[in-house]
């Protein structure tokens, strides 16, 4: 059996498995905006088994759950979700998307429109401190002794030969600047001066030496890049935390990332030392810090410009005129901007059927939807506790059955023992609002993926009267003569709401004929729930890949690693050496996407090959018997 996760197939966000990054504007903005999700795709759906791997270890890379390509049996492909249409005209060929982790490299594109790499290891210099340096070498080093309770007398005392208030204040301060936890007082031995300094806080100054000082001339945030491999995003920031003893929202980051890849990213904490952080290095495995700078902002979601992809498509079946038609394919005219499998979730309840539900209303159905039993492998834990909700309609006997409650099923089922369950509504609530929106986003993005195939095939790649384009964040619809100066990478479609326009052509009534289908009202998408209300955006159509490159290369071991990381630049290691002939031949492509697109869906339109994760362990399954 393949390296294959019972998760989907991630992108380079590419999935924060605890909901949306906070893309709840689209919800109930007053203005429709270009869809963004901050990231090169949404995340995959909250499972049972979140918030477990928060520990330091190894690679899983021989996969987790023998039952996984069971539960496939009942995943969703791509037909499923709208996914139906091509725009290239060469010839399709196999291949093998993520046979390991280490064939998904991601870099992060930042808001200056650099790529994030981790190349440096050393700690910045720290803040000149204000003024001269008015201590000598042997008093610096009294003072570090004494900072680390190695000093016997308890204090240190510095004369002030130059007796003035400037000058004690001076050494007041540098004493305070350059020896976080020390505090000084001014005494008077036989007529001389001296400056006294000790611990005012006794062993607990130096536990948390961030509560009791901070250079006000060093930036409050420090910066630093974090290449990861093999975990997610917020599994490797709770890591983070539990190590240096902070809370998970003390960091910030621009976009999350996809767990089953090797991923590179910028990321700022609040007034902890680079030194810290550092330290971190010697005791965490498939994480590494570096690039360490001090600024005075965190970082915000959305915030950067895309991500850069290295791919490697393993076993590949089509000739190198295949492939280079492809490729040249991608890099003209690029991929429908469909969102990508993971957007859905890998169970046998999608969750865009969740957001349906809570769209209509239907609380019980919400309810059913997320705990009852469902066909399908899962972990044993999670089927026992379907099996108790279904038998007794107990939350708290379901409950019980869960080592880990703060999976979404665990959070529904407290709510519900909190609040009973005839109140649903405030026990859903219990579930943190990003997981929450993602149900109702999920449907849309269903929604999206449908109608567009549907454009496609009605008009193809060509602009026409009727379609809708975008001036500003204001959606123009095109005249004929306008459609004729237009080119199908500036065409938008919307995500149903009440604040989009839809386009004039046939198309664009389908979305009423769609909603109407699922007991849904185009003119009345607010919800009495101002935060299930969909305002709608709008998403181009076709999306055009920058920066790329691509070879095709021969190996003989399959697990071999097939690109050169960061990690193994810092250390020196040689980079892969291909053979001219090898049993195996792989596609090493790269290329650069904005937020909010799917290097999946690019991947498929080079290969013309379903991306599901259903597809996918039915070719892994093949390649390795």
């Amino acid at each position: 059996m393949a390296d294959s996760e019972p998760e989907a197939i991630p992108e380079a966000h590419v999935g924060e498995k605890r909901g949306f990054p906070d893309d709840s504007e689209d919800t109930h903005s007053k203005r429709p905006k270009v869809d963004d999700d901050h990231e090169n795709g949404g995340p995959a759906q909250p499972g049972a088994e979140e918030g477990e791997k928060a520990e330091a270890g190894g690679s899983d890379e021989e996969g987790e759950d023998g039952g996984f390509a069971e539960m496939m049996k009942h995943g969703l492909m791509e037909v499923d979700v709208g996914i139906t249409k091509y725009i290239s005209d060469h010839e399709g060929f196999s291949g093998i998307l993520k046979e390991r982790y280490s064939d998904f490299v991601v870099h992060e594109i930042n808001k200056e429109g650099k790529i994030v790499h981790l190349d440096n290891l050393s700690i910045p210099p720290d803040v000149e401190p204000d003024g001269p340096d008015v201590l000598t070498e042997e008093q610096k080093t009294q003072l570090g002794e004494l900072q680390l309770f190695k000093n016997k007398e308890g204090s240190v005392s510095i004369e002030v030969l130059e007796d003035s208030k400037e000058k004690r204040t001076q050494v007041h301060k540098a004493v305070k600047t350059q020896f976080p936890g020390l505090e000084t007082k001014t005494e008077d031995k036989d007529g001389r001066k001296f400056i006294v300094a000790y611990h005012a806080a006794g062993k607990k100054a130096l536990a948390a030496p961030r509560k009791h000082f901070w250079p006000k001339n060093r930036g409050s945030f420090c910066h630093f890049v974090l290449y990861k491999e093999n975990k997610d995003t917020m599994d490797a920031i709770n890591l983070l935390s539990k190590f240096i003893r902070l809370k998970p929202n003390l960091f910030s980051y621009m976009g999350t990332k996809d767990k089953r890849a090797i991923t590179v990213q910028e990321i700022a904490v609040l007034k902890v030392t680079a030194e810290r952080l550092a330290h971190l290095n010697k005791c965490l495995m498939n994480l590494k810090l570096g690039n360490f700078s001090y600024k005075n902002h965190p970082l915000k979601l959305g915030e950067l410009q895309g991500n850069h992809f290295t791919i490697v498509i393993r076993n590949i079946t089509g000739s190198d005129d295949q492939v280079n038609q492809a490729m040249t394919s991608l890099r003209e005219t690029g991929f429908i901007n469909y969102y990508g499998m993971q957007r859905f979730g890998t169970t046998a309840v999608p969750t865009f059927k969740v957001g349906k539900a809570i769209l209509k209303n239907d609380w019980n159905e919400v309810v059913d939807l997320i705990l009852l039993p469902r066909p399908g492998a899962e972990k044993e834990f999670l089927v026992r506790c379907r099996e108790e909700w279904a038998k007794s309609r107990d939350p708290e006997a379901a409950l019980k059955k869960l080592p880990n409650k703060r999976c979404v099923e665990g959070q529904l089922l407290r709510g519900l023992s909190m609040y009973g369950k005839k109140n649903i509504v405030q026990a859903f609530g219990l579930i943190p609002r990003n997981n929450r929106l993602m149900y109702i986003h999920s449907y849309q993005s269903v929604m999206w993926n449908t109608m567009v195939s549907r454009r496609i095939e009605a008009f193809g790649l060509k602009p026409v009267e009727g379609d809708l384009v975008l001036r500003g964040t204001t959606a123009h619809v095109l005249s004929a003569e306008e459609a004729a100066t237009h080119s199908i990478h500036d065409i938008v479609m919307p995500l149903p709401g009440f604040d989009v326009i839809y386009p004039s052509h046939h198309v664009g009534s389908g979305y009423r004929e769609m909603l109407e289908v699922d007991g849904l009202d185009i003119d009345n998408m607010r919800h009495k729930i101002k935060d299930y209300s969909l305002a709608g955006a709008y998403r181009r159509v076709v999306i055009r890949p920058t920066d790329v490159s691509w070879e095709v290369i021969q190996y003989d071991d399959p697990r071999l690693p097939l690109v050169h990381t960061d990690v193994e630049k810092l250390e020196n290691k040689a980079a892969p050496v291909f053979k001219t002939e090898g049993k195996y031949r792989a596609l090493r492509m790269e290329f650069s996407l904005p937020s909010s697109t799917y290097a999946t869906m690019a991947i498929r339109e080079v290969l013309k090959l379903d991306t599901s994760i259903k597809k996918q362990t039915q070719l892994n399954t093949s390649w390795f018997n």
